[in-house]
């Protein structure tokens, strides 16, 4: 007899990566894609010169985080990214709590990741060609200095 997986625990089913959401300082924007969530820790080597081993002691070094990278398709009239890009001031940016959601099929946030102290550093307007056949979409990108999950 088939298996029909009645049997099976929903703790069983990985997670889809279609169904996200963003909130930037407490308010949701709508995203195409969300990019470059990573987390790096230098490694430091050193061998003191008096040790028998002939090679490195490799210790954990200052934590490294990439900017992550946002689209979304363009919208008569929304300007909810370039108002958030245009906040950079030299040395008087306006930095934020971004915490980007993965939702379960109930579209519950089952696990968070939150950004401390980010800014937008880059913005991209859509290529535009009178032959093509596709979404406008505007590409933001946004550094930060730190990456936390919560579940």
């Amino acid at each position: 007899m088939a298996d029909d997986g009645s049997k099976q625990s929903q703790a069983t089913w990985p997670m889809v990566k279609f169904s996200f959401k963003l909130m930037w300082d407490g308010k949701e924007i709508i995203f195409q894609e969300v990019t470059g969530l990573t987390s790096e820790t230098q490694v430091i080597e050193y061998r003191g010169g008096s040790s028998p081993v002939y090679s490195v002691v490799k210790m954990p070094g200052i934590a490294k985080f990439n900017n992550i990278t946002l689209k979304k398709g363009i919208f008569k009239g929304d300007t909810t990214l370039w108002d958030n890009y245009d906040l950079i001031k030299m040395n008087t940016i306006k930095r934020s709590t971004i915490v980007i959601s993965l939702l379960d099929e109930t579209g519950t946030a089952a696990m968070n990741w939150t950004l401390t102290n980010a800014f937008p550093c880059k913005m991209t307007v859509t290529d535009m060609k009178s032959d093509a056949n596709e979404v406008a979409v505007e590409t933001m990108e946004v550094a930060h200095e730190g990456l936390h999950l919560t579940k």
